[in-house]
């Protein structure tokens, strides 16, 4: 079984201005997010900050994240490293707060051997009792998960998914053959949600969902109904808005779309920093022309 179909939204992590999380903001996205048909919640990934956040911090986000959704969409919480012992005890804490999944990035920096992920991957697996998505995003960290990999990984009861953000189109189509239904595949980018989806996939888990969520929920469910030219068309009227999202590092364009949009998210945590005026002036002109602002 899922842990979901359509839309999950990659969200970010509001703060005050002062640094600190903001759980009541956090509150309104998630109800924002809902109200709005979002399929799943997804906290404590790369958009939420992860890598930022301290392990109290961390645990803190997804227990009221369980909280604040209250069993109405899945939670799934971002709960990878690259020191296995620290992911072991990171899913455990998600778990024992109520998350319904985890999303676990590859190892970084340190990188591994397709040998040392199934055995990463394993150890995480063996200690808890709910599913993992296995996130497998090589821009950012060094590392591709092959589709090998994959199919050895997925007959571990406890690892159910992918968050595939290789880019690589063929790959996904490698994947979905070799592995068929036992590894539910969603899309990592949000510019290829209809390919990927046609290629099988379940849906998305999205960064564009944290500005116009109920149409990438639309999106994956026109092509859930087999609706693909309607998918396709509102995947390519949106193209643009969901590029401008990456014309920074992730989830700097995001963080500031919202801000500017008037859902005051707050700053980012070093290293990262506000774009420039210039792209500032960019992201601006294009929420214009989607009369966003």
């Amino acid at each position: 079984m899922s842990i979901f179909t359509g839309a999950g939204v990659a969200l970010v992590t509001p703060f005050y201005p002062d640094g600190s999380i903001n759980f009541e903001k956090l509150r309104e996205l998630i109800e924002w997010q809902i109200d709005s048909d979002t399929d799943a919640i997804i906290v404590c990934g790369t958009t939420g900050e992860s890598a930022a956040l301290s392990e109290s911090e961390h645990t803190a986000v997804i227990k009221a994240a369980v909280e604040f959704t209250a069993g109405r969409v899945p939670v799934i919480a971002g709960a990878g490293s690259n020191d296995t012992a620290f992911c072991v005890r990171l899913s455990k804490e998600a778990e024992s707060v109520g998350a319904d999944g985890l999303l676990s990035v590859t190892p970084y920096y340190n990188k591994t051997s397709q040998r040392g992920l199934i055995a990463h991957y394993t150890a995480q697996a063996d200690a808890v009792n709910i599913p993992i998505i296995v996130y497998n995003v090589p821009s950012r960290t060094g590392v591709n998960v092959l589709p090998q990999t994959l199919k050895t990984l997925s007959e571990h009861k406890n690892i159910v998914a992918v968050k595939e953000a290789s880019g690589n189109l063929s790959q996904v189509a490698e994947i979905a053959e070799l592995c068929g239904n036992d590894i539910d595949i969603y899309s990592g980018n949000d510019d290829q949600i209809v390919p990927v989806m046609s290629l099988g996939g379940k849906g998305v888990i999205s960064v564009f969902s944290n500005i116009l969520p109920k149409k990438a929920h639309d999106i994956t469910e026109y092509c859930l109904d087999g609706k693909f030219e309607k998918a396709c068309d509102l995947q390519l009227k949106y193209l643009r808005l969901m590029n401008s999202l990456f014309m920074d590092v992730n989830p700097i364009p995001v963080k500031e779309a919202m801000n500017i949009l008037g859902l005051e998210v707050g700053p980012l945590r070093m290293p990262l920093i506000e774009m420039d005026d210039a792209k500032k002036a960019q992201l601006t002109a294009m929420l214009e022309e989607y009369k966003l602002i």
